[in-house]
C-alpha cells in the first residue's frame, strides 16, 4: 500500500456537525475501499488566499492514509462531485 495526503478545503457556511460529516465522510470512503486512514489534522477556519465563489474563508481538513492505487481517484471523484468542497488535492507521500 502506498502512503497518501488529501488536503481539502470546506465551505464555511457550514455548521460543526456537517463538517464532523463530511470528514467523517472521506475517512470511510478510504475505509470502504481497503485504505487506513493514519491521521487526520483538521486546521479549521482560514483565510483563504484568493476568493473562491466569492467566499475568502475556508475550513481546512488534512488527511494522511495508506492505501491501494486505485483508491485516490476514488476519493478524489467523491471530492469533486460534493458541493461543499471548495478546492482539493491527493498527494502520494514518499517514505
Amino acid at each position: 500500500m502506498n502512503k497518501y495526503e488529501c488536503l481539502y478545503v470546506i465551505t464555511p457556511e457550514l455548521t460543526e456537525e456537517e463538517i464532523k460529516a463530511s470528514v467523517e465522510k472521506y475517512a470511510g470512503v478510504v475505509a470502504e475501499n481497503g485504505g487506513e486512514v493514519e491521521k487526520i489534522d483538521e486546521w479549521g477556519k482560514r483565510r483563504l488566499a484568493y476568493p473562491i465563489d466569492y467566499k475568502t474563508e475556508g475550513y481546512y481538513v488534512l488527511m494522511l492514509f495508506a492505501a491501494p492505487a486505485e483508491v485516490p481517484a476514488e476519493l478524489q471523484r467523491n471530492l469533486k462531485n460534493d458541493e461543499r468542497i471548495m478546492r482539493y488535492v491527493v498527494e502520494r507521500r514518499m517514505a
